[in-house]
């Protein structure tokens, strides 16, 4: 029998049409400022100029390339662009890029020391190097009884986080039963949706869940989360884990976590400390106040995928005690023992987050550290504070613009004096225009315009454009 090859790639050929993908990005990320910030395509029209069948054969990569830039692109809203001031920063940069392809090209599956040493042991290495790096507590450390793991993002860290300060609180018989459903969490009013999310996942139900009431700085009330714990405590319930969160989605609000901190160790809650953002700031070392009180926490998460320059999807999760999260997440069926689990000198990342499968993400931020270093990371983080409050500074000489909350780093949310109204049509005027991109929220009863600072090639230049652009829209909604 006569095997065919020919319909894999071959090394010359992928080598070929590698450097025409690179090229590809790199041309790109060089014409990126041309596009639309938004795509403002229909809904169903991407799928319109698909294909209705997939290829019976092979087609030439000349029309990958092509239905790329003819039917891909302007369906994508670009993360990446210097005008993208939405959500939070996504950014990526070029090393990010290199480390995500070696990572596809080794084609690692890390789910154990053994099915690739390297990828465990330099995840472990570059973990306990952003610990330094953040000025983190030593019991995160990987020679302590903590240590850190990649997860995918924040979310599925506070899912995590949950179920070993539900397991910790049940003395693991949940596990084995089922839900206690005396088990209550806590998390401020702007806490991520994630928590919920998690609340539920983990079998404690949204009523469970206690949405506790913030201070004019939107940060949590420590006093109203005394009584809320102290209030369940009566009432014959089990508190058992609050998230802090260090730079809320909505306003960048920093929960007072020293003071949670020793309300949680008093009542012996798990606090988990979510510092998605903002977290990076504290590579600065002017910036590690936001950490204060981060040692009393049971769990930690930062994400270099939103503001370190490393793309999409990377969280950083460190727990003060490993063995509760192992016991909590770990099986282990025959097929996947070996000597090297058995003899428990190693770490298999698998027992630390929900899939089993895991990919080689320490690649793609060792090479971020390694080509910017400390210094570059740290020049970039505060050239985007300082362009925050270069914008903050406008907005407050404005007699037509205030601000909605107080900015401690690269996020700020203000509005027109004129009301809800006119800042929705604003909004709409300026993403309508793809010169821009921005995003909302509601802070008590005020609609809010929110511009985040921190993708990669953001400059002075285009912060300017983009108030420019914000007055200029105000003053032609203001005339209608």
């Amino acid at each position: 029998m006569n095997e065919r090859n020919d319909y894999h790639m071959d090394p010359e050929t992928f080598r070929r049409r590698g450097r025409e993908v690179v090229d590809w990005i790199a041309d790109y990320m060089e014409r990126i400022e041309t596009f639309p910030v938004r795509s403002n395509v229909a809904p169903g029209e991407i799928r319109a100029r698909l294909p209705a069948e997939p290829p019976e054969t092979g087609e030439p990569f000349e029309a990958v390339l092509r239905d790329l830039d003819e039917i891909i692109l302007p369906g994508i809203t670009h993360w990446q662009s210097p005008n993208f001031f939405a959500y939070w920063p996504a950014n990526s940069s070029g090393p990010a890029v290199l480390g995500e392809l070696l990572s596809a090209g080794l084609a690692v599956q890390g789910m154990s020391w053994e099915t690739s040493p390297a990828c465990t042991e330099l995840e472990i290495h570059v973990l306990d190097w952003m610990l330094d790096m953040l000025g983190l507590p030593e019991r995160f450390h990987s020679s302590s009884a903590g240590g850190g793991v990649i997860q995918d993002t924040a979310s599925s860290a506070t899912l995590c986080a949950l179920l070993a300060a539900r397991e910790r609180a049940t003395d693991f018989v949940t596990d084995r039963k089922g839900c206690d459903r005396s088990l209550v969490a806590y998390g401020s009013t702007q806490a991520h949706s994630s928590v919920e999310k998690a609340v539920r996942i983990a079998g404690l139900g949204s009523e469970q869940l206690r949405l506790i009431d913030v201070d004019d700085q939107y940060a949590m009330d420590a006093s109203a989360l005394e009584r809320g714990i102290e209030t369940d405590l009566d009432a014959g319930l089990t508190p058992c884990f609050v998230t802090a969160t260090v730079g809320t989605t909505s306003s960048g609000a920093i929960d007072p976590v020293r003071a949670i901190g020793e309300i949680a160790k008093r009542h012996r809650v798990w606090l988990h400390v979510d510092a998605a953002m903002s977290g990076t700031a504290a590579i600065c070392p002017e910036f590690r106040s936001v950490h204060d009180g981060v040692e009393l926490a049971d769990s930690y998460c930062v994400n270099p995928h939103k503001w370190m320059f490393t793309n999409f999807d990377c969280d950083l999760f460190y727990v003060a005690d490993r063995a509760t999260l192992v016991r909590t997440l770990s099986v282990l069926p025959e097929y996947l023992r070996n000597r090297a689990t058995e003899s428990g000198v190693v770490i298999d990342y698998r027992d630390w987050h929900i899939p089993l499968g895991r990919r080689f993400r320490a690649l793609k931020l060792w090479l971020v550290i390694r080509h910017y270093g400390i210094e570059g990371l740290r020049h970039h983080v505060r050239r985007h504070v300082e362009l925050a409050r270069m914008f903050t500074g406008w907005v407050e000489a404005d007699r037509d613009f205030e601000l909605a909350a107080p900015v401690p780093l690269n996020l700020v949310c203000f509005r027109h004096r004129g009301g809800d109204t006119i800042n929705q049509a604003i909004i709409d005027r300026v993403n309508d225009s793809g010169k821009l991109f921005l995003t909302h929220t509601r802070l008590g009863d005020w609609f809010v315009l929110r511009l985040a600072i921190g993708q990669t090639h953001t400059e002075q230049r285009h912060v300017q454009a983009a108030w420019d652009a914000i007055r200029a829209a105000a003053a032609e909604v203001a005339s209608e």
